[in-house]
């Protein structure tokens, strides 16, 4: 790799590439993210239960938004917004166990409403306190780390399975047809309804046996092209999973056009699609604890690609790109979408190709953009039966999981046993939510989505539990211990 500063003066990281290499290569950028942007909408927008076309737009929104956040990160805007490194923003994954709490205890618009009120302030609030995040490394140590990172995957893969089964565990027994017939019928008549409830029968689409052979068809493909592929053609075995699954789902008669062929070719996107945001205090305080980790999971990718680039990373320069990760949060509730921050396998992209280019992410956010406003693209990507994402669901969510086990293997636990019991207790209370999730019936309901989310208890308990039996660190081992985990973090997003 030759460094262009020793013959033209100019750092790589900003060095302009001839214009036909660098939309290729930040098309690259984009089809490595591509399935993990897509991810996010469609789980918040089916958990909201909101209809195809509203689900269309959250895609297409945030395709939008994570290109005018690159742009903003990538390219630099006043001294205050911009890291100017070779970033790019999604959603992150972080956020998805909170809102999904929302959406269950408020679905429809009010939900996505609330949802947005609470990133909006959440992102002003992370604009303020960004440059303290950096202070608060010494507190999220790779225990802390990797511990939330773990619960996060292990919360998706709920919803990975759910994919593959068809949807999620209370659709497994659906209301007897013959029953709501009856009903049906005696209500024309005007004669006597049928006496009591409709009798629960299983449901004959729920874990379908077609479905799941599919859905692991597609999983044995992204695992093939994963063993087999080689360089970008590896890196994208999820995207390729999917595209594939969809060809054999369109042959078998389970996926059809007819929403694709309906939705426009071009369209803008428009703030506040939804209707005014509803500002709710405790969603708001929750979103502002995702805001906190974020940041957290942000600087690590920064210190990361500061080594990577050769670029010196100053406090400036970080307070810049967290600032931004608040910015985006903030364009993301107004253009109906969510939090952003850096996609770490687009950092690990940086580290195999060896281009250290920002303006090959430039090209890439200006890309995604173009995606966002081409409605037949979020249509077709919200026609794939939940089949298809269920086989790369499992993939993707997992290595979640399996990138917070690789940080706590890191781990001390022999010269400090008490890091065991952070893990432990920490991965417990983030497994209440899941496994008995009407823990909290007796409890307020304006805390339900606090205490619904298995991320956020989790994040509590480790940080609380951390500072009990280790206390708190120095800024500078964190800012090592956040670089090392960052690395081990590669491609896990």
């Amino acid at each position: 790799m030759t460094d262009t500063t020793k013959d033209t003066g100019v750092h790589p990281v900003d060095e302009k590439l001839p214009t036909p290499r660098l939309v290729a290569l930040g098309f690259q950028h984009v089809l490595v993210m591509y399935a993990g942007a897509i991810a996010v909408p469609l789980i918040v927008g089916r958990a909201l239960k909101l209809s195809p076309e509203q689900v269309a737009l959250l895609i297409s929104a945030d395709l939008f938004c994570c290109g005018i956040v690159t742009l903003i990160q990538s390219l630099g805007v006043t001294q205050w917004f911009g890291i100017r490194l070779p970033v790019m923003m999604g959603v992150t994954f972080a956020a998805v166990g909170p809102m999904v709490a929302m959406a269950e205890s408020m679905p429809g618009l009010d939900g996505a409403r609330t949802i947005f009120g609470a990133i909006i302030a959440a992102g002003v609030i992370g604009m303020v306190i960004a440059p303290l995040a950096s202070r608060m490394l010494r507190f999220f140590p790779p225990v802390v780390t990797g511990t939330i990172i773990a619960i996060i995957g292990i919360s998706l893969m709920r919803v990975g399975i759910g994919w593959a089964m068809g949807g999620p565990a209370f659709l497994a027994k659906i209301p007897d047809p013959a029953h709501l017939q009856a009903v049906a019928n005696a209500k024309a008549a005007g004669t006597a309804l049928p006496v009591g409830a409709a009798p629960m029968i299983p449901n004959p689409n729920y874990a379908a046996l077609d479905n799941m052979a599919i859905a692991l068809f597609v999983l044995a493909c992204i695992l093939l092209i994963a063993k087999y592929g080689r360089g970008f053609i590896a890196n994208i075995s999820v995207l390729l999973g999917i595209v594939i699954g969809g060809v054999v789902a369109t042959l078998a008669g389970k996926m059809t056009f007819g929403k694709v062929a309906s939705a426009h070719w071009f369209d803008l996107v428009l703030p506040f699609s939804f209707g005014m945001p509803i500002f709710d205090p405790v969603l708001i305080a929750t979103m502002v604890l995702v805001m906190i980790v974020t940041f957290i999971e942000s600087t690590g990718m920064f210190l990361a690609l500061s080594d990577l680039t050769g670029r010196k990373l100053t406090s400036q320069s970080l307070a810049a790109g967290l600032r931004t990760d608040g910015l985006g949060t903030l364009i993301g509730g107004i253009f109906n979408t969510f939090p952003y921050t850096s996609f770490s396998q687009n950092v690990g992209l940086v580290g195999v190709t060896g281009v250290r280019s920002r303006f090959v992410c430039v090209a890439g956010g200006i890309i995604l953009i173009v995606l966002g406003l081409i409605p037949k693209m979020a249509a077709l990507v919200e026609s794939l039966p939940q089949f298809v994402l269920g086989g790369a669901g499992l993939v993707m969510f997992g290595m979640v999981a399996a990138t917070g086990v690789r940080i706590l293997a890191g781990v001390d636990y022999k010269a400090n046993k008490n890091n065991l019991y952070i893990v432990a207790v920490s991965i417990s209370a983030g497994m209440i939510p899941l496994v008995a999730p009407a823990w909290t019936q007796h409890m307020p309901h304006g805390l339900h989505p606090l205490l619904e989310s298995g991320i956020l208890l989790t994040t509590i308990s480790a940080v609380v539990l951390n500072l009990f039996f280790n206390g708190g660190g120095s800024a500078e081992a964190g800012e090592r211990e956040a670089r090392i985990a960052a690395m081990q973090a590669e491609g896990g997003h």
